[in-house]
């Protein structure tokens, strides 16, 4: 007889998020514009959402170092809105 606990481990890992690509940049920006303004949003777009894992292109090395330096309170922002797991990863392209 399997516990309680592995039925809910297992249901937890079965939770599939259901939103698009825009829906991931959506967020992105609203976070992006909500951590360094409207000037950040302009030098950082998200470009490609694959695995868990958001591609950006940044148009100043400036705001590619704070991306990097911050990408896990971005992260952490985001999931808040799309759910937790939804994004793991940020990339700089």
């Amino acid at each position: 007889m399997k516990s309680l606990k592995n039925l809910l481990e297992k249901h937890k890992k079965a939770v599939v998020h259901s939103f698009s690509d825009k829906d991931v940049f959506y967020v992105f920006s609203r976070v992006i514009k909500e951590e360094y303004g409207n000037y950040g949003a302009e030098k950082l777009r998200a470009d490609f959402f694959k695995n868990r894992t958001v591609f950006v292109k940044s148009e100043s090395p400036t705001f590619a170092s704070e991306l990097w330096i911050n990408r896990q309170k971005i992260i952490r922002k985001m999931n808040e809105e799309l759910g937790e797991g939804a994004v793991k990863e940020i990339k700089l392209k």
